[in-house]
């Protein structure tokens, strides 16, 4: 019998989990260890930004989830990762081993390298969805009192999807209220150009997005490096193409949201053969490590090299669709070894995204994620904002029914179809 341990219970972790139950043997033991007693559908947090979603909209206690599958489930944080012994010990002191381990921890956020910067100080965040929720209560506020809104994100940052998600989201609420006349919008970002996306652009989306964005009047500075933050400015210095610092910019706002940089969580970071100096996980085209071949790591917290070099520092976005493929082959390679053969499902690493704009919304699915792409597609329109709640409806039901169908696969083969796309 083999004791499997999957750390983390997001959006790829608890699948991860739910498709190892179904691969593995009766008699292994499959264990899943979160910080978090519940499931959280990050992708619709943008919504919760603007108090359209509630937290418990958008959360799934997973414990009885879990019993209900025959997978253990421990609502403990980890704080040390000890390899060479297969062992983890937990905020409560508990240790847990393991023969083999799947990280699914997702990222630290590092918005302590930014003075003023962080949901604890000048800026919200819908990055978890405490944050989102927090975020959407102080929104009633800024509606009462309106004024100029800052959105975006930081350098280093990887995942902008949710930047423009949330401007455009922000940008419909406020003309519902009748009040968008009132408030001037910033986006602010390292991209190179709006529509980049941390994967060199995917289809048009930098003409797309550019003319979405003008057509609702927020301004944008791209090659943007934030310095800091205080209370109600955001300080940036944008560069040409060539790095040089261009203009320093004093932003006021009275709102504000822009994503932070990604690291890896406390109790892998330094872990020498395990994570790179930023405390993501290296693995191989098989989901492992080279170094402790009985670790996989899967979703945001996996180590991707940029495609190319931006003039400030850019990351490289692991969408869902991506994920999905991690777990689907890491679910299947485990069984692989543990009957002493070698590995050979490889992820995808595809990526769609649904962008929900509150009325309609933007779509782009690269084929694979990195260019040269079979498919490169990008598109927008209403059908968006419909997918995306069929998406949260669909991925909700999943987890609580603990099943582990292929959702982004399915929405894919649609989407191929009806836009007739080739790949």
């Amino acid at each position: 019998m083999a004791h499997i341990v999957v750390l983390g219970a997001g959006l790829g972790g608890t699948i991860q989990a739910y498709e190892l139950k179904d691969t593995v043997g009766k008699d292994d033991k499959i264990t899943v260890i979160s910080n978090k007693s519940y499931f959280q559908f990050t992708p619709s947090n943008p919504w919760a930004g603007v108090g359209w979603r509630k937290q418990d909209d958008l959360t799934i206690e997973l414990e009885p989830v879990m019993k209900r599958r025959g997978i253990d489930f421990i609502c403990d944080g980890a704080v040390k990762l000890e390899p060479a012994e297969n062992k983890i010990t937990l905020e409560s002191g508990r240790e847990v081993t393991y023969d083999y381990l799947v990280l699914a921890t997702g990222p630290d956020l590092a918005f302590d390298e930014i003075e003023g910067f962080g949901p604890d100080k000048f800026t919200h965040s819908v990055c978890h969805v405490e944050h989102a929720a927090v975020s959407g209560d102080k929104w009633e506020e800024f509606c009462a009192n309106p004024g100029p809104i800052v959105v975006g994100a930081v350098h280093g940052a990887s995942c902008f999807g949710p930047a423009y998600e949330y401007a455009m989201t922000i940008d419909t609420d406020l003309r519902r209220r009748k009040i968008r006349d009132q408030v001037p919008m910033t986006f602010v970002t390292p991209e190179p150009y709006i529509g980049h996306l941390g994967l060199g652009g995917v289809g048009d989306t930098k003409g797309m997005l550019e003319s979405i964005m003008r057509e609702r009047s927020i301004r944008w500075i791209t090659n943007a490096k934030t310095n800091k933050f205080e209370e109600g400015k955001i300080f940036v210095t944008e560069h040409d193409e060539d790095g040089n610092p261009k203009k320093d910019h004093e932003i006021p706002f009275a709102y504000s949201m822009l994503l932070p940089a990604f690291r890896g969580i406390p109790a892998l970071m330094g872990i020498e053969g395990l994570v790179n100096p930023r405390g993501f996980v290296i693995v191989d085209e098989f989901q492992r490590n080279p170094t402790y071949p009985n670790i996989f790591g899967i979703g945001v917290c996996i180590a991707i090299a940029p495609k190319e070099p931006t003039v400030v520092p850019t990351g490289v976005p692991k969408t869902g669709f991506m994920i999905e493929s991690m777990v689907t082959a890491t679910a299947h390679n485990i069984p692989l070894i543990m009957k002493g053969e070698e590995p050979k499902e490889l992820a995808t690493w595809n990526a769609l995204c649904l962008a929900d704009f509150g009325d309609g919304g933007a779509a782009f699915l690269a084929m694979p994620q990195n260019p040269p792409r079979n498919v490169n597609w990008a598109g927008h329109g209403k059908w968006v904002h419909w997918a995306k709640l069929g998406f949260e409806w669909y991925f909700m039901r999943k987890v609580k029914k603990g099943v582990s169908e292929p959702f982004y696969e399915r929405m894919v083969m649609k989407m191929m179809k009806v836009n007739k796309l080739k790949g």
